[in-house]
């Protein structure tokens, strides 16, 4: 038995494993992301050919086409011949762009000239030629500034020359000649106006706070002079009240904070 030992046969057992066993194959999905891209551009296609018309589909494959040809009749290089295609152009259907555009521009055309308006008030207000000394230190209270909602007048205290008697409404005689230097300049143009009041902030311990009342009563003071001075009643749009709650200074007891806001609106 021993002697067999040595002469017993060596059996090799051979495993071929397969080669997708351990991932199980990829190969379908990305079958399948084509079959799902290719419907999407097919339903896109079909969209696209039942959503523009005739002259749109033209001009989509003339932009596409390798060997463009120019004619005469063509406009830039973009779809549709380079016609902006619009309500009239498409006759309501398919996804071409909308008259917003030309009202864009024709919104900012009036912007600019609204802007032209705006400097040529603020140069008056500002002292550029002023024609007397008396006027150059009245323009001391006129501070203005462009904003979205327009041109802001800033009619504001000065320490040695308040706008408006104490902690009240009535004006001063400087007040009432800055209302009719703001008539004349503001009565050649047409756009509405609105008026703002401003004032300072009053000790806490106070039991009744006189920043509302106060602010809204210097606002229609100012509308009141404006109009007696000569300024369109109608131009008005609103008179508004804003207590101490829009400080200038950071000192909310700043008589600086004292002011009536003037609003040329777009």
């Amino acid at each position: 038995m021993a002697g067999n030992g040595g002469n017993a046969p060596i059996i090799i057992k051979r495993v071929q494993g397969g080669g997708e066993a351990g991932h199980h194959g990829g190969a379908w999905k990305v079958a399948y992301a084509d079959f799902v891209t290719a419907m999407m551009a097919f339903f896109l296609l079909m969209w696209l050919l039942n959503a523009t018309t005739e002259k749109q589909r033209q001009g989509l494959a003339e932009y596409f086409n390798p060997t463009l040809i120019h004619t005469t009749s063509s406009g830039a290089d973009g779809p549709f011949g380079g016609e902006v295609q619009d309500a009239e152009s498409n006759s309501g259907k398919g996804a071409g762009a909308s008259t917003d555009q030309m009202a864009a521009q024709a919104r900012d055309g009036q912007e600019s000239g609204f802007d032209a308006m705006a400097r040529h008030i603020q140069n008056q207000l500002t002292g550029s030629g002023a024609e007397s000394m008396q006027k150059t230190n009245l323009l001391r209270h006129v501070v203005t500034r462009m904003t979205d909602e327009g041109l802001v007048i800033e009619l504001t205290d000065l320490v040695d020359e308040p706008l408006f008697q104490a902690d009240s409404a009535q004006p001063t005689p400087v007040m009432r000649e800055l209302a009719g230097l703001l008539t004349g300049v503001l009565g050649r143009v047409k756009n509405e106006i609105a008026l703002s009041g401003h004032v300072r902030a009053y000790p806490e311990m106070l039991i009744h706070s006189p920043v509302w009342a106060l602010s809204d009563a210097r606002g229609h003071t100012v509308r009141n002079l404006l109009e007696e001075s000569g300024l369109q009643a109608t131009r008005i749009q609103r008179v508004t009240a804003y207590a101490d709650r829009r400080n200038r200074s950071v000192n909310p007891m700043d008589p600086n904070n004292n002011r009536i806001e003037v609003i040329l609106l777009r």
